[in-house]
């Protein structure tokens, strides 16, 4: 799978766009942020979602570097909130900042996508090894099945030569 190339220091609409939803999927995707978000409440999930949705706009609007009244206004939020966020006074807005560190530090955020990948090639090998372990299981069952003949055959033989041999 190719690289996403992702705009640290983003210089436009669509630079915002890719950096806000890597680090939303990013942040969502972490091993960490998924056990949190199993253990909250169901009806909390969505409000989780939408915080960590806001923190990401923030944050890569910031990265731009928007003032936090334009960033606010952009984002349908009251400033405080956005304060909130990208000062990491939300846990989201911690997550958030943590997900563009690792960035920063070349680390994959998104590696989901690439074990999706890697996962199809791996279906695809697995599916051609169930085949071929079907197609052995048939024969030794075939195999099988003769040699169950072959010994109640042996069985009865034997079982004849002892009642002639009792008589």
């Amino acid at each position: 799978m190719s690289e996403i190339e992702v705009p640290l220091k983003p210089l436009g609409r669509e630079d915002i766009q890719k950096l806000e939803a890597v680090l939303l999927l990013g942040t969502v995707s972490r091993q960490d942020v998924i056990e949190k978000m199993r253990s909250a409440d169901p009806k909390d999930r969505i409000t989780w979602i939408d915080s960590l949705a806001v923190a990401a706009g923030a944050f890569a609007r910031e990265k731009a570097g928007m003032t936090v009244p334009r960033i606010a206004d952009e984002l349908g939020r009251g400033e405080q909130t956005v304060r909130a966020h990208l000062t990491g006074k939300t846990e989201a807005g911690r997550l958030v900042r943590e997900t563009y560190e690792m960035l920063v530090r070349g680390e994959k955020v998104l590696s989901f996508m690439v074990r999706e990948a890697a996962s199809r090639e791996d279906v695809e090998k697995l599916k051609l090894e169930l085949e071929k372990e079907r197609k052995e299981k048939a024969e030794l069952q075939e195999k099988l099945g003769k040699l169950q003949s072959k010994i109640e055959n042996a069985v009865k033989a034997l079982e004849e030569t002892l009642n002639s041999l009792k008589a």
